[in-house]
């Protein structure tokens, strides 16, 4: 019986060469390529019986080479190969034919059992969905460890999810990752702001018009995000309450019901469901079949380290930026900041860095200059000397001090800020005037 043929595809020639050395002792008929051009070359002239293919290449990227080669004729089996990916390439790879994913760095066994496994069942029909490993949310602590197996259980079950946290926690992201994991992967991912359902047009944007489809119809089949639930105005919460209850929907122009085929997943601050006056609980029941707490990243500061690599590298690959490493001194500072825009603050933060710096290593310097630039006027609560001050004057700081961070963690809205601080809308209002904090700059400048 012949070797198995295996073309190997990386630009870094110390993983080529690794992964050459391995699969030929376990006598594997091995073909190498450092770039597009040489893989182009060699799958042309030859057949091969397996192909690893590395995602992030400088050329041309490995999701454009499956590209081309699915578009010429049969396709051979390809594993996708990365330190990272999106869920963009996740998806055009499972769509263009890729039946599996290697992560880097590689380990010996993992690379041999998806080998043989690739090998044994090339067809496509024994895919499997490239989503979950690519997608899986970054670190390795323990609060994100938990929150991946409570994901990848809920995702099981197809029913309305909720999903609650901190702006810039990353709530899109985790809805991204829940479907990925469902049996809805393949399907259509619509998503939409709660504002948009406002009074005018929350009928035309969940049914359509006689120019475009709702967002009902454009999901079928899939999952429809709807980003800020608490935005829903109440004609638009009576409207999805109503096609909830009845199971069905009626799009514009059409003389039939259509069935809802539809998974719903929805985003909300903390605690949105205290303190409840416009918002139909009638609704919310329907949408929060399963509640999921996506933490905010000072929770799980341990993770900061590895979230800074992985921006880095994300944004090298991607925007094209130069090359920078966080020194231990930088990393350690970052893992102690309380980080009140979450992992969207730090991926800011590392694009700025990057962008505007010199030295290839980011000095804590730099790090401190960037994060008193950031909020200059709010400082952290434990840097105040409120024990030098009268009480009444160290009340006044606590309480200037405290209501601008969260007023800044609500993104600038003072009635999510008001159910965030157990307070009536009307008296807070008086409060920040009386303490000097401009709600509205705040919620410009966010």
């Amino acid at each position: 019986m012949s070797k198995a043929r295996v073309l190997i595809v990386d630009d870094e020639s110390n993983i080529r060469g690794l992964l050459e050395e391995i699969l030929s002792e376990e006598d594997y008929d091995v073909v190498t390529a450092g770039d597009a051009e040489s893989a182009r070359q060699s799958y042309a002239a030859e057949r091969f019986d397996l192909v690893l293919l590395d995602i992030w290449m400088p050329d041309t990227d490995g999701i454009t080479l499956l590209r081309e080669w699915a578009e010429v004729g049969k396709l051979a089996p390809v594993v996708m190969m990365s330190g990272h990916g999106t869920v963009d390439t996740a998806v055009e790879a499972t769509r263009l034919g890729a039946i599996d994913y290697l992560e880097k760095p590689i380990s010996l066994a993992t690379l041999l059992r998806i080998v043989e496994k690739a090998l044994a069942h090339p067809q496509a029909e024994q895919r499997r969905s490239l989503l979950p490993p690519i997608l899986s949310p970054i670190g390795k602590s323990e609060t994100m460890r938990r929150l991946r197996e409570q994901t990848a259980k809920i995702a099981l079950h197809d029913v309305h999810t909720m999903l609650t946290g901190e702006p810039g926690s990353g709530r899109e992201a985790f809805a991204r990752y829940l479907v990925s994991l469902s049996s809805r992967a393949q399907g259509p991912f619509v998503e939409i702001v709660g504002s948009a359902l406002d009074a005018d047009d929350c009928r035309r944007r969940l049914l359509g018009d006689d120019t475009e489809a709702g967002v009902l119809e454009r999901a079928r089949g899939g999952t429809l995000f709807i980003n800020e639930l608490a935005d829903i105005s109440p004609e638009g919460q009576q409207l999805l309450l109503t096609i909830l209850e009845d199971g069905h929907y009626r799009s514009a122009g059409s003389q039939t019901d259509r069935d809802l085929d539809v998974r719903i997943v929805c985003s909300c601050p903390p605690r949105f469901d205290q303190g409840l006056r416009d918002f139909r609980r009638a609704l919310l029941a329907h949408l929060s079949v399963v509640v999921i707490r996506v933490p905010p990243l000072r929770e799980y500061a341990e993770d900061v380290p590895e979230l800074l690599r992985y921006y880095v590298e994300l944004l090298v690959d991607t925007e094209n930026l130069p090359f920078r490493r966080f020194s231990v001194a930088a990393q350690n500072r970052l893992r102690n900041y309380p980080w009140p825009g979450n992992a969207a603050e730090l991926r800011n933060m590392v694009s700025r860095l990057l962008l505007l710096g010199a030295d290839e290593e980011i000095s804590l310097e730099e790090v401190e200059s960037e994060l008193s630039t950031e909020s200059p006027q709010t400082d952290l609560l434990v840097q105040q000397d409120l024990l030098a001050m009268p009480l009444r004057e160290a009340r006044e700081h606590f309480e200037r001090a405290y209501l601008q961070q969260q007023l800044q963690l609500c993104g600038g809205k003072v009635g999510q800020l008001a159910k965030r601080v157990g307070m009536e809308r009307t008296h807070l209002y008086r409060k920040l005037r009386a303490l000097g904090v401009d709600f509205r700059q705040v919620a410009a400048e966010d």
